[in-house]
């Protein structure tokens, strides 16, 4: 075991190219013990190669990368040994049961017989699969196999957990459970580095996030943080007539509201204060006789973030999300 004092993943300057296309071009982060980083950006943007580089699955061309204290470079033996990894689809035995497949995993780590019955019998009641241990993992729906997937890197306790975006092709219901598995990670003191185009499952899981785009950090920060630098929270004024918007704009014109937008029945300006911003727009309207459809206070959300970073929304991941729990 590392020291805890020390962070669970260093990344410094990672570089990497596959013949003309570059990859990464210098990627920088820190993850601290025992919390989720959630690592977002578009499809090709370099998260998972990123998260090949930190499982020793790649070697970075130029750059240097620690996790749980071992350098994935000349102690990849080590890192393996530390990490726990999971990708959008299971790595497991079809022909096999859930049981099976856990026991099987349990002696490839090294248990004894007895030892890995034991951890399997566990781990199942855990992730909700006794009554199904011991059906072939070939009739398992798609939440059940992720489920049963992380419950197998489970088998040993990792020091960090790398999840490749684990919930694209999964129906809600589904990737609550997955949140609550990732949520049990972190109560139990085990790093992730989650990769996601999910953002809300970030904005709900990450105690800190990453935003790469064209193999580059963009930003860093909590979701709070990251929502503050598109603006923060802003009021949307909505009259009922919407002949009234330039009237209403113009009211408004000292609390700084965006420029008007021709056709549109609504605008909006900075609510530094919250509430109090609020209040004193809907008393100046209703003084001058303005009637209003709608008047709410708006917090950017990390859709918003990434369209400010990026350029573009996220993609949505391209299977439908249809398995069931």
């Amino acid at each position: 075991m590392s020291n805890s004092s020390e962070p669970a993943v260093v990344v410094e300057g990672l570089q990497k190219s596959f013949g003309d296309h570059v990859a990464l071009r210098g990627v920088d982060f820190t993850v601290p013990r025992g919390t989720v980083l959630g690592l977002l950006g578009p499809n090709g943007a370099g998260k998972t190669t990123t998260v090949s580089i930190l499982a020793t699955l790649r070697k970075p061309d130029a750059g240097r990368a620690f996790v749980a204290g071992h350098d994935v470079v000349s102690e990849a033996a080590a890192v393996r040994r530390s990490i726990m990894l999971t990708g959008q689809f299971a790595a497991l035995d079809e022909m096999l049961t859930g049981r099976e497949n856990l026991e099987l995993f349990g002696r490839l780590l090294g248990l004894s017989r007895s030892s890995a019955a034991a951890r399997a019998s566990e781990l199942l009641e855990q992730f909700d699969l006794s009554e199904d241990g011991g059906r072939r993992v070939g009739t398992y729906s798609g939440g059940m196999r992720r489920r049963i997937d992380i419950a197998c890197g489970l088998v040993t306790r990792p020091e960090v957990v790398f999840l490749d975006e684990p919930t694209t092709g999964l129906d809600p219901r589904s990737r609550q459970q997955v949140w609550s598995l990732i949520a049990d990670l972190k109560a139990d003191g085990i790093t992730t580095l989650l990769t996601t185009q999910y953002l809300e499952e970030a904005d709900v899981l990450s105690d800190n996030i990453v935003v790469i785009d064209h193999g580059a950090v963009v930003a860093e920060g909590t979701a709070a943080e990251l929502k503050q630098r598109t603006g923060g929270t802003h009021c949307e004024v909505v009259p009922v007539d919407p002949r009234q918007v330039p009237l209403a704009h113009e009211l408004l014109a000292d609390l700084e509201p965006a420029e008007l937008v021709e056709g549109s029945d609504r605008f909006s300006l900075p609510a530094p204060n919250g509430v109090t911003t609020l209040g004193d727009v809907m008393g100046r309207l209703d003084a001058a006789g303005i009637e209003l459809a709608d008047l709410a206070l708006r917090r950017p959300s990390l859709d918003d973030v990434f369209l400010a970073l990026t350029g573009h929304r996220t993609e949505a991941p391209q299977d439908a999300p249809t398995a069931s729990a």
